[in-house]
């Protein structure tokens, strides 16, 4: 069965088909994919911030972790008053981290 998809052509100098290739690699995407979302003037995610949003996701959830070994301090008989502010300050940088993920997300 014939596909319906229609096809757009294209030329370009080896520079130029070099670049865009480059391009779309970098945002991780299909030159079909790529070439779309340019051309219909939607927003191209570069695989830096994919990147810099997987790296700040784990370092919210190491923030997690660490707050939950520091929860474990307080059973064993460690400084009330110093256990909760250091939760207070674990809380507040998870919210500076998620508050980075959404600015890089838009």
């Amino acid at each position: 069965m014939p596909s319906k998809k229609l096809v757009l052509k294209t030329y370009l100098s080896p520079e130029e088909f070099g670049e865009i290739h480059k391009l779309a690699r970098r945002a991780g995407l299909s030159l079909s994919t790529f070439s779309k979302r340019v051309c219909l003037g939607y927003t191209v995610p570069s695989l830096e911030h994919h990147e810099a949003r997987m790296e700040l996701r784990r370092l919210k959830g190491d923030l997690g972790r660490l707050g939950g070994l520091v929860k474990q301090a307080l059973v064993h008989g460690a400084d009330r008053q110093l256990v909760h502010k250091l939760l207070r300050e674990l809380d507040s940088r998870q919210r500076e981290v998620q508050t980075a993920i959404q600015l890089i997300c838009q």
